[in-house]
């Protein structure tokens, strides 16, 4: 269990949920979905994040989504890390969508540089430690304000805010109940983290 190939969404919709995000991000983002009815309200403790090279390809990014049906949290701006803004999906989840760069630099493009998913820890001491114990490479660390893993060859690199601070960088309330409706599928090894996102094992490839 040291990378995630796969993020599953649990949605209402399946079908819709594939077309939208064909449409939005393009058809090779590393999503599978299932039909799931589980609660949910408010925050479901993680974003995920799509990063690219200049502000042009977010703004490309941003305007397909919006037009299949995002809404907008936060307008893509300047900021001191960079550009980006901040969408929801029909299915709920939320998608930041960056580049560092403030600067084109070319013509826009849809290249995706990274994809991250930020998990927001309510103790994030005990969810790197869990996460440390299951094989996972520490890129970065900062104390107990964040933390990113090595991708070690995944699809999507796996990163840890506090509940409160990710909350604020997605620009919506912390409060939240339910299920997260999103399922990790990486390694050999079933588990579920201390903040209650699940891991599947990865399919094997025939």
């Amino acid at each position: 269990m040291n990378s995630i190939d796969t993020l599953i969404l649990e949605v209402a919709d399946p079908a819709a949920a594939r077309d939208f995000y064909a449409r939005a991000f393009g058809p090779d983002l590393p999503l599978d979905f299932r039909v799931a009815d589980a609660p949910t309200e408010g925050f479901r403790g993680f974003h995920i994040s799509l990063t690219l090279a200049q502000p042009a390809d977010v703004d490309s990014l941003v305007e397909t989504a919006l037009a299949a049906g995002a809404t907008e949290i936060k307008p893509v701006s300047k900021s001191f890390w960079g550009y980006g803004g901040v969408l929801r999906a029909p299915d709920g989840t939320i998608w930041k969508v960056v580049s560092s760069s403030k600067r084109n630099k070319g013509p826009a493009s849809r290249d995706i540089e990274s994809i991250v998913l930020l998990i927001g820890a309510d103790d994030i001491t005990a969810t790197k430690q869990f996460y440390v114990d299951r094989g996972l490479a520490i890129a970065r660390s900062f104390g107990k304000k964040y933390v990113e893993f090595e991708p070690a060859g995944g699809a999507v690199t796996l990163g840890l805010l506090p509940r409160k601070a990710l909350a604020k960088d997605a620009g919506v309330p912390m409060e939240g109940t339910g299920s997260h409706r999103l399922v990790l599928v990486g390694g050999d090894t079933a588990a579920t983290d201390p903040d209650g996102f699940v891991w599947e094992r990865a399919r094997v490839r025939s």
